[in-house]
């Protein structure tokens, strides 16, 4: 099953030891196959960097994590417009389009209420995590 993490799941995966940072540990286990796309990855490093003033080798180092449990690495090439009123929600929405995704993991309120985007749902972490049965 391909999965894209929004890019909240992946800054909750590092600040907390909760649901989030168990679903990072499941895709280095390789339980699903992880997509990222660049649009995510340097969002992820801008807000480690920017509003948790993490230090570069912090960064560095997350970056290497979700490297490692990232399966795949895509870069989108269709554009998505106008379906979100946040322009970078429709930057993830076209990340799981061109990973074929599954599923969208996602806590931003604006993309949960949208349910679906073409193939791929969109669900919450914890919701995500119940799919597992250990």
């Amino acid at each position: 099953m391909n999965v894209v993490f929004d890019t909240n799941v992946l800054i909750a995966a590092f600040l907390s030891e909760g649901v989030c940072a168990k679903l990072l540990l499941r895709a280095r286990k390789k339980q699903f196959q992880l997509v990222v796309c660049p649009f995510v990855l340097q969002e992820f490093e801008r807000v480690l960097s920017k509003k948790f003033a993490a230090a570069h080798s912090e960064v560095r180092e997350a970056l290497e994590l979700v490297d490692e449990a990232a399966a795949l690495k895509v870069q989108p090439v269709k554009e998505v417009a106008g379906v979100c009123r946040d322009e970078d929600d429709d930057n993830v929405l076209a990340c799981a389009q061109a990973a074929k995704a599954d599923y969208l993991v996602t806590g931003d309120a604006d993309l949960l209420v949208l349910e679906s985007f073409e193939k791929t749902r969109i669900i919450t972490p914890r919701v995500f995590e119940l799919l597992f049965e250990d």
